[in-house]
């Protein structure tokens, strides 16, 4: 009787994982076409030098959101599974989470202005970073975690399409030239705020009530989450780092433009497995089911193989298409970046919907943080050997996401005793 009570439950997490995952996959779909709108179409009618200043603020916002962010996405949303049904404490914790992230954003407004006269190619575009980061600290109103962690992941889709659609179209009418950079930020501010509005509509709708009783409570919460957030900080140097330093050490605005454009594409496939990694990690918790694990992995891999196998052969063409043929020089960057791909969905499932699942939260944050330690060091050797090119910085970028999936599959075997 036990056991078929174990099976039912399984059946029935399983179903809500591939709800969520199915959910969270339209809002990546979305993902993955506003960019492959808007990036043929900003590569072509901006310059290299533009296009590059454009993917290099991008990659310093990115450890701003990454700092307004905080690892709430993952701490808040374990929060707000445990608080069941008290709606009262769900907007608690929704209350002091906003004002948590707001602290952090208002905090790196101030900092951001140090550096953008600290690093020569933000200095000679401080206005547009500037906008950037505004964008960046105003999504902290969004409650997405919120949604995540009651489970209605069609609000979190509906919230990103708000916010990347009013952008993605109005770029169009708006970006037409180099002249008219400024307006990429302007358009993002406005998609930003929308999708705010949009979200307390939700919340209304869901009778949830927002509440703040004091700062001290917000601090804490930091604290709380700071695991989560190590670990997310750490996988920057996977991505933004290696971005923010090919601007100081080469300087060549048109090299980072070749990065921008093949990285952006292994962003593009890494942001499909998101829904996967997100989609399960809610049953995760509540079922540390090894066969839900094993399930993922024989459906995903072959699909993941291929795919790789697929973008190696058609570099060419696919860099073509995205950027012209002015971008032609990125096709040996993109596929010596392509075990990327293969190494990355395995290390990221055995991360936080696997370890994380089973209240080892403390070594996933090693594994990130030890394999970003590599990846920072590898970087500056090849600086001091003279061998900082865009190849090496690519092959050393698949090694280190090979040592993290290592390092994982083995603190999972050594406690794979604590999955169902």
């Amino acid at each position: 009787m036990f056991k078929k009570k174990n099976e039912t439950i399984a059946a029935d997490g399983t179903k809500q994982a591939a709800k969520n995952t199915f959910l969270l996959y339209l809002m990546t779909i979305a993902k993955l076409i506003f960019p492959l709108f808007t990036l043929p179409y900003l590569t072509r009618v901006l310059t290299t030098d533009s296009y590059g200043a454009v993917t290099y603020v991008k990659s310093y916002v990115s450890y701003v959101q990454l700092f307004v962010d905080f690892g709430f996405i993952l701490s808040a949303v374990s929060d707000i599974i445990r608080a069941g049904d008290d709606k009262r404490k769900i907007g608690y914790i929704t209350g002091h989470v906003i004002l948590a992230k707001l602290l952090i954003g208002l905090a790196w407004l101030g900092i951001s202005f140090g550096v953008i006269y600290a690093v020569p190619i933000l200095r000679a575009y401080k206005l547009y970073t500037m906008l950037s980061v505004v964008g960046a600290v105003l999504t902290a109103l969004l409650a997405d975690f919120l949604f995540r962690g009651i489970e209605k992941m069609h609000v979190v889709t509906v919230l990103f399409v708000t916010m990347r659609g009013i952008a993605t179209a109005l770029t169009f009418v708006f970006v037409h030239g180099d002249g008219d950079l400024l307006w990429i930020p302007i358009l993002e501010i406005v998609g930003v705020l929308a999708a705010v509005s949009v979200s307390f509509i939700f919340i209304a709708q869901y009778k949830i009530p927002i509440r703040i009783c004091s700062l001290r409570v917000a601090f804490r919460m930091i604290r709380t989450s700071f695991i989560y957030f190590a670990s997310n900080i750490a996988t920057t140097a996977f991505g933004a780092l290696n971005t923010f330093l090919i601007g100081i050490f080469i300087l060549d605005s048109e090299q980072i433009a070749f990065w921008g454009v093949a990285m952006q594409l292994i962003t593009a496939v890494q942001n499909l497995y998101a829904p996967i990694i997100n989609g399960i990690y809610p049953q995760m918790i509540r079922s540390k089911s090894a066969k839900l694990i094993r399930n993922v992995l024989l459906l995903f891999m072959p699909i993941v193989l291929l795919g790789c196998l697929f973008c190696f052969f058609a570099a060419k063409w696919i860099l073509l298409i995205v950027g012209g043929a002015k971008y032609i020089a990125a096709v040996p960057i993109f596929r010596y970046l392509l075990p990327i791909l293969f190494f990355s969905f395995p290390g990221m499932l055995f991360g936080w919907p696997t370890l994380g699942a089973i209240g080892h939260e403390k070594q996933v944050t090693v594994t990130t943080v030890t394999t970003a330690a590599i990846q920072v060091l590898g970087l500056f050797l090849l600086i001091l050997f003279g061998q900082f090119t865009l190849i090496n910085i690519a092959l050393l970028r698949g090694a280190t996401e090979l040592f993290m999936l290592l390092f994982r599959m083995g603190l999972l075997i050594r406690n794979r005793r604590l999955l169902n």
